[in-house]
């Protein structure tokens, strides 16, 4: 039996998201990726690989934590410590505001 880090959301937390720009906010539990918490609400992101390798769904994280549901997302170490994301991957572990990019 593996134990949960307490530092941790429980994954029937639930938080809010914002996507910038504008004032789009929708349910973000920490059990979902912030695409699956988008998509379920009917919030349009952009997503193609959803596995966290196309890079399509790039986002600049402006506020909050995220983890990730996988050790090492398709982004450079750079790119992280620019506060890029990608939420097809990310659960929040607080609530969050984010802005989809485009890295092509």
């Amino acid at each position: 039996m593996t134990e949960r880090d307490p530092a941790l959301p429980d994954d029937g937390t639930e938080f809010t998201a914002r996507v910038l720009p504008g004032e789009t906010r929708f349910p973000a539990p920490a059990g979902l990726s912030l695409l699956e918490a988008a998509l379920l609400e009917g919030v349009p992101l952009p997503n193609s690989c959803r596995n966290g390798t196309c890079r399509a769904c790039a986002s600049r994280l402006h506020a909050g934590t995220i983890r990730y549901r996988i050790e090492w997302p398709g982004l450079s170490p750079d790119e992280k410590e620019e506060g890029l994301i990608l939420p097809c991957v990310a659960c929040p572990a607080s609530d969050v505001v984010f802005e989809p990019v485009s890295l092509g």
